[in-house]
């Protein structure tokens, strides 16, 4: 179980990371990071041992590896904006360095 932290607490850490915050401030944030570590808390006592894992994250199902027909390549050149035929290329914009 989480420690409730106090306005002290969190002034503390707000004085750490160079906040300046209000009175209603420093008190609306010690409630929430009270709630957040005791969330943190819950999630901690979650059984995550290899046993608790579902049986289908065991195996995972794959389809099988069948080839089929890719495109003809010739097709899909002759279809881009902008392509070496010859060298069986696609150009593109240049987008590092330019």
């Amino acid at each position: 179980m989480s420690d409730i932290l106090t306005s002290a607490d969190v002034e503390r850490i707000a004085t750490l990371a160079r906040l300046e915050l209000t009175a209603e401030e420093t008190a609306r944030f010690a409630q929430q990071l009270t709630a957040i570590l005791a969330y943190a808390d819950q999630v901690q006592q979650v059984d995550t041992s290899p046993a608790a894992a579902p049986a289908a994250a065991a195996a995972p199902r794959m389809r099988e590896d069948v080839p089929v027909q890719s495109l003809d390549r010739d097709l899909v050149l002759s279809q881009a904006p902008a392509a070496d035929r010859a060298a069986g290329l696609f150009k593109v914009p240049r987008v590092i360095g330019s």
